[in-house]
């Protein structure tokens, strides 16, 4: 009776305790009309994770608690490569991946990917904006699949790490090996004479001061985030690819939704897509002052140098031109006109 009597106090007891594990999320989903479920690979405290949440006060704030968000970062639902599946099929209802992802059904995403195509802050802001002749037909052909893109992440351009010397030329790269985060970005490599080694992120630092790489190649943002002042000497900033996330919501699960909250959250993703493009020119710009103040060289290549490069990878685009189909023609031919009204 004893033992009896202290199983029910203690059934008692979590009974009691029970409420202050549902979560303030938890409630407002059962509370909520509409419920959104997003996954995300990066940490919350990631600036895509903080972007997410400015998104998650935008649209719960609007709707007066109709729409709840919820958001499970650090992959804890879906890695990287299974988001696009996932909400395509409605298996979630909005996820943020990586747009190269999308590659394997629509080569022409890699326009991103093609060398040093949108080497600059105004070519890219161009190239990204809602309805630009790059980014609407992109946005269209993933609708295809499934998904629905609500907006872009940005995640800033790729630049090149170095110790003894700047890398002005792809002369300064032959025969070195080089740390590289693709495929397409391996085959540019190849092409201006270099060893591209697929390395983690995580796994940088200590290729850099092993010496399994000769060169490096991230985003500046890593610099800072994983002091890579440390073990690397030079920055060359190419920006010859441009790193963009995409948000997205499955299509049937959009079209069903009432008119109002679809209007919430459009208004709620474009306020979200501005705010971390603005974002991420001052995280660069604080990542370049900050390898600056650690010792680092930076280094900018001059317009003949980026020809240089241009001329050394043309492999790459012709490659690009003879897999992604019309789309991918549409896409270069808007990306060339971008770059010339931009150097008008």
């Amino acid at each position: 009776m004893k033992r009896l009597f202290g199983a029910a106090v203690t059934a008692v007891a979590l009974a009691v305790a029970a409420p202050a594990a549902i979560t303030a999320t938890t409630a407002a989903a059962e509370a909520a009309e509409t419920t959104l479920r997003i996954t995300l690979q990066l940490p919350l405290k990631s600036h895509l994770g903080q972007n997410l949440l400015l998104f998650k006060e935008e649209v719960e704030s609007a709707s007066d608690g109709e729409i709840s968000v919820e958001i499970y970062d650090s992959a804890q639902l879906y890695k990287d490569n299974e988001v696009p599946q996932a909400v395509g099929s409605g298996a979630i209802e909005m996820g943020v991946a990586s747009l190269t992802r999308f590659v394997g059904e629509i080569p022409a995403v890699d326009i991103f990917y093609m060398p040093f195509m949108f080497n600059s802050e105004a070519l890219v802001r161009a190239a990204t904006a809602p309805g630009s002749p790059v980014r609407g037909p992109i946005d269209a052909a993933i609708l295809d699949t499934g998904s629905r893109v609500l907006w872009w992440q940005a995640y800033g351009g790729a630049i090149m790490l170095s110790k003894d010397a700047p890398l002005k030329t792809p002369a300064d790269i032959e025969d070195k090996k080089v740390r590289v985060f693709g495929k397409t970005l391996g085959a540019f490599i190849e092409a201006v004479g270099g060893a591209p080694t697929l390395i983690s992120g995580s796994e940088q630092y200590l290729a850099y001061q092993r010496g399994t790489v000769d060169v490096g190649m991230t985003g500046v943002s890593g610099v800072k985030s994983r002091s890579l002042w440390e073990v690397m000497d030079w920055i060359t900033v190419t920006n010859h690819a441009d790193i963009e996330f995409i948000v997205l919501v499955n299509e049937e699960f959009w079209q069903g939704l009432p008119e109002a909250h679809q209007e919430i959250i459009q208004a709620a993703a474009a306020k979200a897509d501005a705010a971390v493009r603005d974002a991420i020119s001052q995280i660069e710009a604080d990542a370049y002052a900050a390898a600056e103040q650690n010792g680092m060289q930076v280094y900018t290549l001059s317009e003949a140098e980026v020809a240089a490069w241009r001329e050394g990878a043309q492999p790459v685009i012709d490659d690009y031109l003879a897999t992604s189909g019309e789309l991918g023609q549409q896409l270069y031919d808007a990306a060339v006109a971008l770059r010339e009204t931009a150097s008008n």
